[in-house]
């Protein structure tokens, strides 16, 4: 028995050991009889850390001066669904896309200040603060990579450093910073490169994700591939091999019509008046000929 006592205390010893410095995964120590036995408890070891790389609170975008990702990156979700971001029907305002001859990364939610605002995924507020575009601003980094923003709060519910639960409250929406109405902008982000949240999530009553593996392009991170006026035509890429083959351009030639205008050929070809332009070489106010020949670019 006294034998017995000594090995329990040793191995106790090594285990704290280990979890103090971490090459171990915490153990569970089961005395039968006159034996021990050790079983490794997987449910009690740590989480991602996701606040080893770049995490900073005091700037927006801490990834400013590093390597771009990869594209196509694979995204990868747990669940088939996300927690509204606000506790009424979502109605999107703006979209993502070109708006103003400016980007608009992000989409317009519409609400009511003094809406409670929640977290779509569990994760950890890296930001909270106040941004001259953004106004009250929280910003939660989430476990597979992306991070969620929630900007034009009137009110902070978390503070930075906060783990947050899927659903966790975060604050009241307004009009702070650099608003026209009560809305909530949302941005989705991966390392600093803001992505359509239409292409990830579907913004209805049912609050889907698209699919629990995604790759992403780099048109879903260009706004200038979008309106801000309507949803883009969306068609999840499934697999790298899809990914890759939708890389390849597909050109069309449009003859310029009677009353055409390039809102109007835009519209007809889905596709945005900053694309036509850059195509084509062309400016907004520029003059279009009947019969004119005008490449589209898919």
């Amino acid at each position: 028995m006294k034998s017995l006592t000594l090995t329990v205390l040793l191995l106790l010893s090594v285990s704290l050991y280990a979890q103090k410095y971490d090459f171990l995964q915490p153990i569970h120590i089961d005395i039968v009889e006159d034996s021990v036995t050790t079983v490794i408890d997987s449910s009690k070891s740590k989480p991602v850390d996701i606040t080893g790389e770049y995490w900073i609170s005091t700037v927006y975008n801490p990834y400013k001066y590093a390597k771009e990702p990869k594209f196509p990156l694979q995204l990868k979700f747990k669940d088939s669904t996300y927690f509204s971001p606000i506790g009424k029907r979502k109605v999107v305002t703006s979209r993502y896309g070109w708006r103003h001859g400016r980007p608009h990364k992000g989409i317009d939610i519409d609400l009511i200040t003094g809406d409670s605002i929640f977290t779509m995924f569990e994760g950890i507020v890296r930001m909270a603060r106040y941004t001259r575009g953004h106004g009250r601003t929280v910003v939660v980094r989430h476990y597979n990579g992306l991070e969620t923003v929630y900007a034009h709060l009137s009110k902070y519910g978390v503070k930075e450093n906060d783990t947050v639960r899927r659903g966790a409250y975060l604050g009241k929406g307004g009009v702070s910073g650099n608003a026209r109405g009560s809305h909530l902008h949302l941005v989705v982000n991966y390392k600093g490169v803001s992505i359509n949240p239409e292409y990830l999530f579907k913004f209805d009553d049912n609050n889907q994700i698209r699919a629990n593996e995604l790759w992403v392009t780099k048109k879903w991170t260009q706004p200038i591939a979008h309106s801000s006026k309507r949803q883009s035509k969306i068609k999840p890429l499934l697999s790298e091999a899809e990914a890759l083959a939708s890389l390849i351009k597909q050109r069309s030639i449009y003859i310029v019509k009677p009353g055409d205008t390039l809102s109007r050929i835009s519209k007809r070809n889905n596709v945005t008046i900053a694309s036509l332009c850059k195509v084509n070489t062309i400016r907004r106010n520029s003059v279009l000929k009947i019969g004119q020949q005008l490449v589209i670019e898919k």
